[in-house]
């Protein structure tokens, strides 16, 4: 929009040619665009094409009419193209009963012809600042709208004293307060997420939002529409205009979780939104601006996420800026015993049960379990502990550990099925903890070998504390 030129679009319906021209040479400084028309039909078009900040209307298109009927015929018409419109009326001496009623009937406000230009231009300014307001409340709920809840267990603390977690810790500390973009590296169930809230909590951009977008779950036929957005009519059942999750983020942060299985096709569409700081909604013509801190995690490992078939290495530099990388439950097994006596504690005060003891053969064997699932995984199996312990003692079996094992080498293979265990649950188990081990627990790649989606592996590994 040009300096001088706050609002941008204003619409002026009247038959006669010197009420035109007139409008239009006063109007000229105030709208980026005033577009003239000589019958409200041939204005249909203009207003279904593109928002206009006001329309001016005349009250009256037939040669000696004066009753206004067509005005409040041609009204209704455009409050049903645009059933948040701004329309002045334009009547003649004496109309104030005809302004009365087009004003019950939806229009914003009137002028009296021959107007005063003064008059003309206080009533449009002031008309053309309530459609920006209105905008602007529609804007802030289609936000609040878009905005993803926080993951189950978001309000859980980040844990640990362990070397590798001061290290995590040192790295938040340091660039939370910082505008970079940061990328969270680590095995699922880490808490990658729970990394991105703390950063953003301690930001600058605290008071704003987080949004989550877990990019692993999006269609790709839907990915320009859920971060873009989109308007009315774009596409079948795009029935109302849509905020996409960047600008729904706007002021704050975007978490971008999964970034690694987005599909290289639509990576250089986020780079490009990134580095141009705007997006372009789904049916659009015109870039939106946007304003968004981005922290993005992925569960690949760093010489996969390297690889260029797989990911654009310009997106990865333009979302790396600062990396932190959170150690597996495996390489901190000294924090096991902080985390189970706190999720023991979080749940027994949530289901009402008494205090429960951990004895010390028991925190042995958790200590010494893979657990494949990480923190997640302990948090799940914690929660089964608290809910099935009949005696102030937890046991192994009431953390469903009873058949886990150490511990084992990175290079022994899963064991097979076993032929003479018939036990579906227990077959069930094993045949989700054999694809994750053998992909790396990579969700996508796991649930692909098994025939699941990802939701569906998601709920066998919380069934079976995985």
């Amino acid at each position: 929009m040009e300096r001088g030129k706050p609002f941008g679009r204003c619409l002026v319906i009247d038959d006669d040619p010197d009420i035109l021209l007139s409008a239009r040479l006063l109007l000229r400084d105030l709208f980026e665009t005033v577009a003239t028309f000589q019958s409200p039909d041939e204005a249909l078009p203009a207003i279904d094409a593109a928002d206009a900040d006001v329309i001016l209307l005349d009250a009256n298109f037939g040669r000696g009419a004066t009753n206004a009927a067509e005005g409040f015929h041609w009204l209704g018409e455009i409050l049903k193209h645009d059933s948040e419109a701004i329309v002045v009326m334009i009547t003649a001496h004496g109309g104030v009963q005809i302004a009365v009623e087009a004003m019950k009937r939806g229009a914003t406000d009137f002028v009296s012809k021959p107007w005063s230009n003064e008059r003309l231009l206080a009533t449009v300014r002031t008309a053309a600042a309530l459609r920006k307001s209105r905008e602007a409340v529609v804007t802030e709920r289609k936000r609040a709208a878009a905005i993803v809840a926080p993951a189950s267990g978001g309000e859980t603390p980040l844990l640990g004293a362990s070397a590798t977690m001061r290290r995590v810790y040192s790295l938040v500390e340091r660039a939370a307060p910082t505008e970079a973009n940061v990328l969270i590296l680590g095995e699922n169930g880490t808490g990658k997420e729970l990394v991105a809230r703390e950063l953003h909590r301690r930001s600058r951009r605290a008071e704003g939002v987080m949004v989550s977008v877990d990019l692993g779950a999006v269609a790709e036929n839907l990915f320009e529409s859920e971060l873009f957005g989109h308007v009315k009519g774009a596409f079948t059942d795009a029935r109302n205009d849509r905020i996409g999750r960047l600008q729904a983020a706007e002021g704050g942060t975007l978490f971008l979780d999964e970034i690694g299985n987005l599909p290289l096709h639509l990576q250089p569409k986020l780079l490009t939104a990134l580095e141009q700081r705007q997006v372009v909604p789904v049916g659009a013509n015109k870039p939106v601006p946007i304003d968004v801190r981005v922290i993005a995690a992925t569960n690949l490992p760093p010489e996969r996420l390297h690889d260029e078939s797989r990911f654009r290495q310009d997106l990865l530099f333009r979302l790396n800026t600062v990396e932190i990388e959170l150690p597996s439950l495996r390489e901190r097994r000294e924090d096991i015993p902080l985390l189970v006596e706190h999720y023991v504690a979080l749940y027994a005060r949530k289901y009402g049960k008494p205090p429960r003891i951990v004895p010390p053969e028991v925190m042995s064997a958790l200590c010494a379990y893979d657990w494949p699932g990480n923190v997640r995984a302990l948090r799940h199996a914690a929660e089964r502990a608290v809910i099935l312990a009949v005696a102030d003692a937890l046991t192994v079996e009431d953390f469903s550990l009873s058949r886990a094992v150490p511990q084992r080498p990175a290079t022994t293979a899963p064991p097979p099925l076993l032929a003479s265990d018939l036990n579906l649950e227990r077959a069930e188990r094993q045949m989700v903890e054999q694809a994750l081990r053998k992909n790396a627990y990579n969700i996508s790649l796991a649930a692909l070998e098994l025939g699941l989606t990802r939701a569906s592996l998601y709920r066998r590994m919380e069934k079976h504390g995985l």
